[in-house]
Parts: C-alpha cells; structure tokens; sequence
C-alpha cells in the first residue's frame, strides 16, 4: 500500500507496524522537536466492516481517554486528528519491550523487578483512576518495559471514561484469562476490574502461569467459581508465602472483597519488602533482551526494539519476534582495548541509548582494530543523524589507538588466549546437558538468578564443553572474578 509523506503536521519517517486496519508510523513532531508513533485507522476499512462503529468508537475512545492523563507510566497522547483517508493519533514513541515479550521467552523475574513492575504500574493505575478512567484491558501486552527499565501503559482503547459528555463504552470487553468476574457476568464495572487484572500480572510474575486457564467456556466457570492454586505451592516455586495472600486479595471474586484502591494494593506489597523497591527494572533484564548481538540497527531506521504505542484495534504485529532467539549479549572486556577509552565511549553512548551502552562498546570493541571504525560501528545504533554525528565528534581526552598486551592477537587472528581464559584443547568435550545444569549452579554464586537464562543462551550458542565454557566467561568483567570461573568450570567432574 502505499503510505503517506505526512499525517498533520508530522512528517513520517517510517512504518513501524501494519495490520489490518491501519499502520503506526514513526513521526517527527517539527514543533516540539520530538519524536512520535502514530497509529492510523482507515477509514474505508472501517465503513466496510461489520464491526464499524464499534470500531471507531474504540479509536476515539483511546484519544479521549489517554489524552486526559499525564503521567511517566501511561504512554502520552498527543493529538487525534482525521484526513481524507485516516484517522489518526500522535503519541508518545517508547522504545521498549511488551512485558508479554519477557514472560514469552521464559523470563522469570527476580523478587526486585516483580516488584518494581508492580509498583510502577499500580502507581499509574491510581492516577488513571483517580481522572475517573479505567483501563478494562491490563495484560502483558499492554504494558512497555522501556529501555531505562520504565513501565508504561498503553492502549487506552476500551477504557472507560467515567464522566458527562464523552462517550462510555458498555459492551463486554477485555482478553479471557484477564478479565474479572464481572466483566464476564455483565454487572456494573468500576476500576477494580484493572485490580484483578493487575493480580493476574502479579501472579503470571510469580509463577510464570496465568492462575485460570482452559477454553474460552470453561476459562469462564473457572473465573467466576474457582480458586487458583496458590503461588507458593507451584510445583518448583520459591516464592514467598505472603504473596499468596496479597493475590488472593486481589483476585477475589467480588469487587468489595478486593483492594479498594490500587495504593492499597501498592503499599501491601510494599509490607514485607526488606528494602527498597527500585523505580526501574533491572539493568541485567533489559540489557539482555534488548542488545542483539552481531545485528547492528540500520542507520536511520527503527531497530526491533522499538515498540510504537500500538493497541488492539490495530494488529500490528510483534516487532518483538526477530529477537525471540537472539543470544545473550557479552559484556567481558575486550583485552586489545585500553580500558579508559572504552569507558569515555560508553558514557557518550549512554547519553543517546541509556545503560546498554556498555554492551554495545563492548561487543564493537572485539570486532574493531582502530577508533574510527569503533565509533562509526556505535554510531549504527542511533536513530538519527544528529546523534550519529555528535556521537562520532565527540572528543576523548585519553589516546584512542588500541593497545594490544604483549602475545595478545588483534581481532579476527589467532595466537594466545585473553588473560583469564583457558587454552581450548585441539579436540572438544561434547556438551550433555548434566554439565550445562552444573555450570549453571557454578554460575549462579557469581551472579545470580540471571545464570539460568545465561547457561541455556550459551548451551544453544556452543558446540563443545569448552565453548560453552568462554561464552559463560565473557559474563564476568571482572578479571579476576571471570578467572575463577574459568577456573571452577574446567575442573568439574
């Protein structure tokens, strides 16, 4: 199909997604100097659906409802406007994953960032709610964890905007398996409909399962008849007993026996927390799924993680699947570098592209021999030329040649192991699954929980015991640290 040069006042500059009814742009807002999505709805689509007015009705809806609401954790609403062909809203541009990418590709959440994730988006709800706008479809996709570990809110879509003169959407909406009781049984709906919604986000977190699944019939009775089994029992879970009580609360069949607030659902999470709680999702998490190692961003083009503000009346598509079996970035040092250099280039980097900037250097710096070349590489990842140029001209105040150790081999060449590593034997091991778990194990006293996704990335990347042993390395900066490792996994059994 052919796309517009100009929607408004907004030059476009790229098709973030298409679906069937419509496209989200990338577009610049010339006024403001800022970047925005816009999501389109085409009109002849619209008047030849069965479906139309509802259609439309949920189009503007979305514009009224979001566009009353000014918070960090709600994705921004800037304009609805109309043309010949489209109607359009201009919003927020949030590069990011859907928290439903994370939960997609097995990610179990540490205690911190669950919380985090909960904290933040119980904070928006409490605003929405308080401008009297419920959101009737809280679930994975509709929430954005951005590249700074920032939760946002999107698609307002099927809100409910409880005020005179604007228009109150009263069918049945919302996705099965997110939907509280009422919804289903057509009784009177208030903002506690997001609070069930929110414990089901709650319990996906802590257990990796919804707590009702079956058909579209049976997930029904189940709803509104049955308890689910509680998160501490899972079979293999580690949870804490008292978030049992916090979901049952807020998944209680009846919206009074419920939080009566999402602060109040806020702070009895907050209760039992020993310290406290982070505004952001850790680094470690979104670093690993948004670097994609060996795929550098075409210049001036959006990469995969940057996820418009798209809802469901638009089917855009997951810009999120290319990564679906990206590898574990590597964040090792590289030893032909001077590590003063490197350090300068991630804190220029960071002030366009946040905490993956040290990812990013890093990986360049294994497969660059000179400065230029490097910056120029980095340069790859910036959206635009503005950026790619003050990046490049950024002076350093150290030297920027490489500087290579004594029997240190330049990139791409062969000669003596990195200090800290291992010589590989000329042979390798097979790699069997028991030494994949024990490694694993091994990896975890140094860091952490994250070493169950590392391991399994690693074990799909190597071909030997011994491969899979230095891609597990390249996750300790720490020389001596990564040393002991190395050392600990060559001599088990």
């Amino acid at each position: 199909m052919k796309h517009p040069e100009r929607l408004g006042k907004y030059p476009i500059t790229a098709v973030l997604g298409e679906g069937a009814m419509g496209v989200v742009y990338k577009a610049y807002d010339p006024d403001i100097k800022r970047l925005v999505a816009i999501k389109t709805i085409r009109k002849q689509l619209v008047e030849d659906s069965p479906q139309a007015a509802s259609i439309a009705e949920r189009f503007r809806n979305e514009a009224q409802a979001a566009g009353r609401l000014l918070h960090p954790g709600i994705v921004a609403v800037y304009e609805y406007g109309e043309d010949r062909e489209r109607a359009f809203i201009a919003m927020e541009y949030v590069e990011g994953h859907s928290v439903a990418h994370y939960l997609g590709r097995k990610i179990l959440f540490p205690e911190q960032d669950i919380l985090s994730i909960m904290v933040q988006l119980l904070s928006a709800l409490d605003h929405a709610h308080q401008q009297g706008v419920w959101h009737r479809d809280i679930k994975p996709a509709n929430l954005i964890i951005t590249r700074h570990g920032k939760l946002k809110i999107a698609d307002f879509g099927i809100a409910r905007v409880d005020a005179g003169g604007l228009t109150q959407l009263n069918a049945i909406v919302g996705t099965p398996g997110y939907m509280a009781p009422e919804q289903y049984t057509g009784e009177k709906l208030d903002h506690r409909v997001d609070l069930w919604a929110a414990g089901v986000l709650l319990y996906q977190l802590l257990t990796g399962q919804l707590p009702f699944n079956g058909t579209a019939e049976s997930l029904m009775y189940r709803i509104l008849h049955e308890e689910p089994v509680r998160p501490s029992q899972h079979v293999g879970s580690s949870r804490p007993e008292h978030y049992d009580r916090v979901v049952a609360l807020a998944l209680a069949k009846r919206p009074s026996a419920r939080y009566a607030s999402a602060l109040a659902f806020r702070d009895d999470l907050l209760t039992h927390c020993s310290s406290p709680v982070s505004a952001t999702v850790s680094e470690e998490t979104v670093i690993m799924e948004m670097v994609r190692p060996g795929m550098p961003l075409p210049s001036g083009s959006p990469g995969p993680q940057s996820l418009p503000a798209a809802g469901s009346v638009i089917s855009v598509g997951s810009l999120d699947a290319a990564a679906a079996s990206a590898p574990t970035p590597t964040t090792a040092p590289p030893t032909h570098w001077d590590a003063a250099t490197l350090s300068q280039l991630e804190t220029t980097l960071a002030k366009f592209v946040g905490p993956m900037a040290k990812v990013l250097v890093r990986r360049a710096a294994r497969e660059c021999a000179d400065l230029d070349t490097l910056r120029h590489r980095l340069a790859e990842h910036l959206q635009t030329e503005r950026e790619r140029t003050t990046f490049i001209g950024q002076p350093l105040t150290t030297g920027g040649s490489p500087l290579r150790p004594t029997g240190t081999p330049a990139p791409g060449t062969t000669g003596a192991p990195a200090p800290g590593t291992s010589p590989r034997p000329a042979s390798g091991i097979a790699l069997t699954p028991d030494f994949v778990e024990r490694a694993q194990r091994v990896l975890a006293s140094h860091i952490g929980p994250i070493a169950r996704i590392v391991a399994k990335k690693a074990a799909a990347q190597a071909g030997t015991r011994e491969q899979f042993i230095q891609l597990l390395g390249q996750h300790l900066d720490d020389e001596a640290a990564r040393g002991r490792l190395l050392n600990q996994l060559q001599h088990l059994a």
